[in-house]
């Protein structure tokens, strides 16, 4: 039988563990807007020249096909990491969190799919006939989880807590369509022996995590391999981090304190947070934001269904598919939210950021630089807006839960 102490360990985790998440992501944000800053100072400097020769400098080996750009290390190395962090949080609430039960899933999984369905048919019917247009659609479905939370924790923290577990169910709901995303549309070339050994050492991970092996010097070898085979396969190699987060156990056993994937987003979040994502901004986010580019973005077409779908799609699509499975399942609206307050939150979908980032480089690979410049100034440019109008919405909603809790009297007690 299980000792009471146990049971209340288990029964705490989830939320101290939502806890530590909202506090690591919300100082990983403000480190990915200082890496954001960074870049866009250098990239509109004197020195922009310099900032485009590091990019470009070439390291690894190239035998192994990895000699690779500093810039294509950041997006398909670093990330890896940061993926792979989002796979054991997306296991974990799978097994155990906000997504465990049908109930529970259904409002964030919904708000999700509507979230990626609408920026994608806008940016498509605002861009049609664009060069590009044919993968750019995906530009816009996806949803930054570091700077949603961020600016949630600095201007919603009047809100109700289900603000909070909303945004995080629809962020991580959000984060596996955008892997999808990646894996199908960007994979090219598929090497099958690459990818029997990609197969061979995730399995090799699993068997491990099932007999409860500990040792990290097994794992990180194996982790390597994964990575690398994955990438000679045509993948996108971020999805091998994907792979073993999803493949690593998050239940602990009756001697354990902590499961394997608590263990590991302990140690690798803050790397995540404060290292990769910022390093990759730093890499991915330095373009041109003079008149000229600004002018590009609001008269090239592709540009212009970007900022539509992350600016007007996701608020649409979040807030619309919320409502409709509000209506026709047995989801319910999040405890003491009203309809304002998800508009709200669902608005802070519209900050893309890392990921439309990422599925910008790998959409536009075969056109011109110009254009993908272009594509990724208005993501910076529509989810810098969407951020600025989202904290505007919560710090109005903010005050009205205030000004409604001071005006709720006292309860009258009996005896």
């Amino acid at each position: 039988m299980e000792s009471p102490v146990i049971s209340a360990r288990r029964l705490v985790a989830p939320a101290s563990e939502f806890a530590r998440y909202l506090r690591t992501e919300t100082v990983g944000g403000v480190v990915l807007l200082i890496a954001t800053a960074v870049a866009l100072i250098w990239a509109n400097s004197p020195w922009a020249g310099v900032y485009e020769a590091m990019r470009e400098i070439r390291v690894g080996p190239a035998a192994l096909h990895l000699d690779l750009t500093l810039a294509q290390w950041a997006a398909d190395g670093l990330l890896a990491i940061f993926f792979f962090v989002v796979g054991l949080e997306l296991k974990r609430e799978l097994v155990v969190g906000e997504l465990s039960t049908v109930r529970q899933a259904l409002l964030p999984v919904a708000a999700a799919l509507g979230g990626m369905i609408v920026p994608a048919g806008l940016a498509l019917l605002v861009g049609r006939g664009a060069p590009g247009m044919d993968q750019a659609w995906a530009i816009p479905v996806a949803t930054d989880i570091a700077f949603a939370l961020g600016v949630l924790a600095l201007a919603g923290s009047a809100l109700p807590a289900a603000a909070r577990v909303f945004l995080l169910g629809l962020a991580v709901a959000d984060d596996l369509g955008a892997i999808v995303v990646i894996a199908v549309l960007f994979s090219s070339g598929l090497q099958v022996g690459a990818l029997a050994v990609a197969a061979a050492a995730a399995g090799l991970y699993w068997w491990l995590q099932r007999r409860r092996v500990r040792a990290w010097w097994l794992y990180v070898p194996i982790a390597l391999v994964t990575w690398t085979a994955i990438h000679e396969a045509g993948v996108h190699a971020t999805i091998a981090g994907v792979l073993l987060g999803l493949l690593t156990r998050v239940k602990p056993d009756p001697d354990e304190d902590e499961a394997p994937a608590v263990r590991l987003e302990h140690r690798l979040q803050p790397w995540s947070a404060g290292l990769c994502v910022p390093v990759f901004a730093l890499f991915a986010a330095g373009v041109p934001v003079g008149a000229e580019a600004l002018r590009e973005v609001v008269t090239e077409p592709l540009s212009l269904g970007v900022v539509v779908g992350l600016l007007l799609g996701k608020l649409l699509g979040i807030l619309g598919a919320s409502w409709l499975a509000i209506r026709i399942t047995p989801a319910c609206r999040p405890r003491g939210l009203g309809w304002r307050d998800m508009a709200a939150v669902s608005m802070l979908g519209g900050v893309g950021f890392t990921v439309s980032l990422l599925i910008a480089e790998l959409a536009l690979a075969d056109q011109s630089p110009q254009l993908v410049q272009t594509a990724k100034a208005a993501v910076l440019l529509a989810s810098a807006a969407a951020a600025l109008i989202a904290a505007a919405m919560l710090v109005r909603r903010g005050r009205v839960h205030a000004a409604r809790a001071e005006t709720v009297p006292d309860t009258p007690t009996s005896g």
